[in-house]
């Protein structure tokens, strides 16, 4: 096979291009490690755009997150939220999120961590928000989340239900369905269910 000037000229320039890149990369690495600690993670998309969602949190007083696996976790968290008004006023709910590495392009997997005698969370604490499922676009984020499950307390929805029992009594009789939710919430049983206190 025979080379000519231009094509030898261009493979030594790639050559020494790629050991140039090669020579940065480890200069970059050295610079990133100089304190003598483990090398760093490179961060995911979902990881980067998970800590721009976090930084620009605005929760409202009633809900708080922690991250149980420490800040170099962000991936699971902990949101608690304590509703101020309507039928859950007083009660304490906890979430968890866990977060997709190709986040925003998959919404986060939630689960209610609180028993809850609530007609779109069941009892195994899978929650019906229609942002976690079929509406979900990119654009959307974890303070959007916070604020759709806030109003999933101060406005539960009986048409779209996950517990079609306390949908039924929410849409049937309000006054009972109160009543439930109060001796869910002090600790007693609804029906043949047991909720542990959460107020």
């Amino acid at each position: 096979m025979e080379m000519n000037g231009f094509t030898l000229n261009f493979n030594i320039y790639v050559g020494v291009m790629i050991r140039l890149f090669k020579v940065k990369e480890k200069q970059r690495e050295l610079a990133e490690n100089a304190n003598g600690g483990a090398p760093t993670k490179k961060q995911s998309p979902g990881e980067l755009r998970l800590h721009k969602d976090i930084s620009e949190l605005n929760l409202p007083k009633s809900c708080a997150i922690t991250f149980p696996n420490g800040k170099d976790n962000l991936m699971n968290f902990e949101v608690s939220i304590r509703p101020d008004e309507g039928y859950y006023f007083g009660g304490t709910f906890l979430f968890s999120f866990q977060v997709s590495p190709v986040y925003p392009h998959e919404a986060p997997k939630v689960k209610c961590k609180t028993k809850v005698y609530h007609p779109n969370i069941d009892l195994e604490g899978n929650v019906c928000l229609n942002i976690l499922r079929e509406d979900w676009k990119p654009v959307l984020n974890i303070n959007t989340i916070i604020y759709g499950l806030y109003h999933l307390f101060t406005e539960p929805n009986y048409e779209d239900p996950l517990n079609h029992e306390a949908a039924a009594v929410l849409r049937d009789n309000p006054k009972m369905f109160e009543s439930n939710v109060r001796r869910a919430m002090s600790g007693g049983y609804v029906g043949q269910t047991f909720f542990p206190r959460c107020v």
